[in-house]
C-alpha cells in the first residue's frame, strides 16, 4: 500500500519531523540529566552530539538550526544582561570591580601563557582561548535564591565581578572577530573604537528613553513581548554593522532593559519562557550536532586539549576567588560561594567557540581547530557540574552556621489581598502585590469582589466574576497561585472585612477612589470603614503609568512611625518592590525615625539603593513636590486615629495630596497596629451606616438639592 510507505531515511529531512523531534529532545533531556544531576545546558548539548551526524545521525543541522541557533545565542546573552543586579553592582562596585578584573586577568594570563606553551597555539588563539576561560555564567544563582542567600556580600561581589568580566571577555572577542571581518591597519582600529563607543552610547541612551515611552503607551502583553525581541536584536543588528558581534549588542540590550523588566512580572516570565522552552535548547542542541566527541577518544591532542582548557578554567577561577577572600578578609565559606558561582562556562564560552570555529585564516585552517571545539564541551560538562555542588555545599554551610536568613517578617506567613473591584485598576494592583510579596513564601495571593446585594445582578456578577479571573491571569503569568473570592454582603467593607479574618490577611491593597463630586470624600467611605474594621495594613494605591517604568520610590514617613507594630513590615515591602523596579527609594523623615530606618534597612534589606534626606515639618508637603517627578511613586505613610504616629496634620493629608500630587502615581499605607478594630456592624446600624456617615449622607442630599435648584 503506496499510502502506508514507512521507508525511513536518516537524516531526517522534513520540516514537520524535525521540529518534532528537536521537541521530544526538548522535552526528555532534562528529565534524563535530572536523574544524572548534570545540568540541562549540557544535556541539550550532549543530546544533540548524539543526534548529529557524529552520533546516530538522526538529524542534520539544516537552516533552521542556523537560524534558530542565532536567535537562541543572543537570547542567552540578553538574559545575562537582563537578569544582572545593576544595584548590586553599583553598592559593591570596588570589591566587584576588583574581584571581576581578577577573574579576568588571571584566567587570561593563564591561558594564554598554557595555549602557547603547552598548545602550541598562536598569539591570537591563545588570547581567545584564553577569553573563553574568562567569562562565566551565573547558571548556580537558583541555588543562592532557593537558599535566601542573595543579599550576602560575597553573591553581591560575584554579581558585579560578573558583568566586569563578561564585558571584558566580550569585547575582546568582538575585537577578534571584527579583525577578520574588517581591513586591518591603524584606520580600521580607530574606526572601530570610535563605531563602538557610538553605538555603545546609542544603546545605552536612547533605548532606555524609547522603551520608557513604549511601555507607558503600550500594555498589551504581546506587543511589550515583541518590542523587548525587537530591541535585543536592534542591538545585536547595530553591532554587527560595525563589524563587530552581535552578541555584545545583545547583552547591552539585556543590561538596558533589565530597569524596565522587573524579575517578578508576567513580562519576565514570558521572555523566560519562550527562551527556555524553544530558542536556548534549539540552540544547544545545534551546537552539540557539530562536535565530534569520538575525537576525544581516537586523538590523544584533543583528550590534553580538553583537559588543559577544564584545569585552567577551573583553577584560574578559584584562584581569583582566593585572592579576593584574602584581601577582604571573607570566610572560607564565602571563598567557595564565590568560586562556585564564579566557574561555570556557558554562554559567552560557547558564543566565543562557534565564532572562533567559524574563521578561517589564510592557511585554510579555523582559528579555534575541532580539538578546541570538542574540548570545550568537556569544559563546560566540568565547570558547570563543579559549579553547581559547590555552590550547593558553601550555601548549606552558611545556613547552618550563621543565620544569614533571619527575617522577622518570614515568622508571620504573608497573605496579601486585592480588591479587584474597578477593572482599570487590576493591573497595577496585582502587580504592585506580586514586587512586594516575600518570594520565599509560597502563600497565593487573595483576590475579592464584594457584591452589593442591595444592586446585584446577573450582569454584575458576570463582570466581578471576570475580574478575578483577569487578576487570577496575571499573577499566574509569573507562577503565582490567586484564591479568588466572589462574596455577596449589604455593606461593601464588611464583606472584606470578613474575608480578611476568614482567610487570615496580613496585607489589604485597594485602589483610590475616585470622587464623583466636590462633597465626596478623598479616601471614599469604603476606605474609611476599613481603617475602622480592620487594624491589618491597608495599601491604597493610584498608578498614572505602568508599574515598571516607574524610576524611583519617594517616601514620606511621619515622627514616630518607627514604634508602630508594622513598621519593619513595610520597610522591607518598598525594599522589594525597589529591587523588582531597578531603582532607588528615597526615605524623607526626622533625624530620630531616619537612624531606625538606616538600621531596618541595612540589617534587612541592604542590597536596596536607598536615600535618607530630613523632613521636620509635616503640617506642609508642598516641600517635596520638588522631590517628586512625575515618574516617581509618591508614598505616604499614614495612621488610623488613637495611634502612637498620628498627626493632627493628617487632616489635612487628603487635601495636600490632591493639591500637590494630583499628577503623580501614589501609595498610601496605614501600617499594622495593635489593639482591637472599631466595629463597623452593630445591631443599631446593621448596614454600617455610622453617624458620621449619616452627616455624610444627609450633606450629599443638599448638595444635590441645591445643584437641582440651581439647573
Amino acid at each position: 500500500m503506496e499510502w502506508l510507505d514507512t521507508h525511513i531515511t536518516l537524516p531526517v529531512t522534513d520540516p514537520t519531523w524535525v521540529f518534532f523531534l528537536v521537541l521530544i529532545i526538548i522535552l526528555f533531556a532534562p528529565m534524563i540529566m535530572g536523574r544524572l544531576r548534570i545540568p540541562h545546558i549540557v544535556g541539550m548539548i550532549l543530546a544533540g552530539v548524539l543526534v548529529g551526524k557524529y552520533g546516530f545521525n538522526i538529524l542534520e543541522r539544516d537552516s533552521s538550526f542556523e537560524l534558530f541557533g542565532k536567535v537562541g545565542l543572543y537570547y542567552i546573552m540578553f538574559l545575562a544582561g537582563l537578569e544582572m543586579d545593576m544595584d548590586d553592582f553599583k553598592k559593591n562596585r570596588t570589591k566587584g570591580l576588583v574581584f571581576g578584573l581578577f577573574t579576568f586577568i588571571i584566567p587570561m594570563g593563564l591561558g594564554i601563557w598554557s595555549s602557547m606553551s603547552l598548545l602550541g597555539y598562536g598569539l591570537i588563539t591563545s588570547i581567545l582561548l584564553a577569553s573563553m576561560y574568562a567569562s562565566h555564567t551565573l547558571i548556580a544563582y537558583p541555588v543562592i535564591s532557593r537558599y535566601g542567600l542573595a543579599r550576602l556580600r560575597s553573591v553581591s561581589i560575584t554579581i558585579g565581578g560578573t558583568a566586569v568580566t563578561v564585558v571584558l571577555a566580550l569585547l575582546v572577542l568582538a575585537v577578534i572577530g571584527g579583525m577578520y571581518k574588517g581591513e586591518d591597519g591603524g584606520t580600521f582600529w580607530i574606526f572601530l573604537v570610535l563605531k563602538v563607543i557610538f553605538l555603545s552610547f546609542l544603546i545605552v541612551f536612547l533605548m532606555p528613553r524609547i522603551s520608557r515611552y513604549f511601555f507607558r503607551k503600550y500594555d498589551d502583553a504581546v506587543m511589550q513581548f515583541i518590542f523587548v525581541l525587537a530591541m535585543v536584536f536592534l542591538g545585536g543588528g547595530l553591532m554587527e554593522l560595525v563589524g563587530m558581534e552581535g552578541i555584545l549588542g545583545a547583552f547591552l540590550a539585556g543590561l538596558v532593559l533589565n530597569r524596565f523588566v522587573p524579575q517578578v512580572s508576567p513580562l519576565m516570565n514570558r521572555i523566560e519562557f519562550v527562551g527556555n522552552a524553544l530558542f536556548i535548547p534549539y540552540f544547544l542542541i545545534g551546537v552539540g550536532m557539530i562536535i565530534d566527541i569520538r575525537c576525544l577518544f581516537t586523538e590523544g591532542e584533543a583528550l590534553k586539549v580538553a583537559v588543559v582548557m577544564t584545569v585552567v578554567a577551573t583553577f584560574s577561577k578559584w584562584f581569583a576567588a582566593w585572592i579576593t577572600q584574602k584581601l577582604y578578609g571573607m570566610k572560607k565559606e564565602e571563598r567557595s560561594l564565590i568560586f562556585g558561582l564564579s566557574n561555570a562556562q556557558a554562554a559567552a564560552t560557547l558564543a566565543a567557540v562557534l565564532i572562533g570555529h567559524e574563521i578561517i585564516l589564510e592557511n585554510g585552517e579555523r582559528l579555534l581547530n575541532d580539538d578546541v571545539l570538542n574540548g570545550t564541551v568537556v569544559m563546560i560538562l566540568f565547570t558547570c557540574v563543579i559549579s553547581s555542588i559547590v555552590t550547593e555545599r558553601a550555601a548549606r554551610r552558611i545556613v547552618t552556621q550563621e543565620d544569614a536568613t533571619s527575617d522577622n517578617n518570614d515568622k508571620e506567613q504573608e497573605r496579601i489581598l486585592i480588591s479587584v473591584a474597578n477593572p482599570d485598576t487590576i493591573e497595577g494592583l496585582v502587580e504592585l502585590s506580586l514586587m512586594m510579596k516575600n518570594q520565599r513564601q509560597k502563600n497565593p495571593l487573595v483576590a475579592l469582589n464584594v457584591v452589593n446585594e442591595n444592586n446585584a445582578s446577573e450582569a454584575k456578577e458576570m463582570i466581578a466574576k471576570r475580574n478575578l479571573e483577569r487578576a487570577a491571569m496575571i499573577a499566574a503569568a509569573v507562577d503565582t497561585k490567586v484564591k479568588t473570592v466572589l462574596r455577596y454582603s449589604l455593606n461593601i467593607a464588611q464583606g472584606i472585612v470578613h474575608t480578611v479574618k476568614e482567610n487570615s490577611v496580613t496585607d489589604v491593597v485597594i485602589g483610590l477612589h475616585k470622587k464623583t463630586n466636590l462633597m465626596d470624600s478623598f479616601y471614599g467611605s469604603l476606605t474609611e470603614s476599613l481603617l475602622k474594621g480592620t487594624h491589618r495594613q491597608i495599601m491604597i494605591a493610584k498608578f498614572l503609568m505602568p508599574v515598571n517604568t516607574l524610576r524611583r520610590i519617594v517616601v514620606a514617613v511621619p515622627p514616630k512611625a518607627e514604634y508602630e507594630a508594622g513598621f519593619i513590615k513595610w520597610v522591607t515591602q518598598l525594599c522589594r518592590i525597589s529591587k523588582q523596579l531597578a531603582c532607588r527609594v528615597h526615605f524623607f523623615a526626622n533625624q530620630d525615625t531616619l537612624k531606625l530606618l538606616r538600621g531596618v534597612v541595612t540589617k534587612l534589606e541592604a542590597d536596596t539603593a536607598t536615600e535618607f534626606s530630613e523632613l521636620d515639618d509635616w503640617d506642609d508637603l508642598l516641600i517635596l513636590t520638588g522631590q517628586v517627578n512625575y515618574d516617581h511613586l509618591f508614598v505616604v505613610v499614614s495612621a488610623r486615629k488613637g495611634s502612637i504616629s498620628y498627626l493632627p496634620s493628617f487632616e489635612k493629608l487628603p487635601v495636600q495630596i490632591s493639591r500637590y500630587f494630583a499628577n503623580n502615581s501614589l501609595l498610601i499605607i496605614y501600617p499594622d497596629q495593635l489593639g482591637e478594630p472599631q466595629e463597623i456592624v452593630s445591631f443599631s446600624d446593621p448596614r454600617g451606616e455610622t453617624e458620621g456617615r449619616a452627616y455624610e449622607a444627609i450633606t450629599k442630599w443638599i448638595y444635590k438639592w441645591f445643584k437641582k435648584g440651581d439647573a
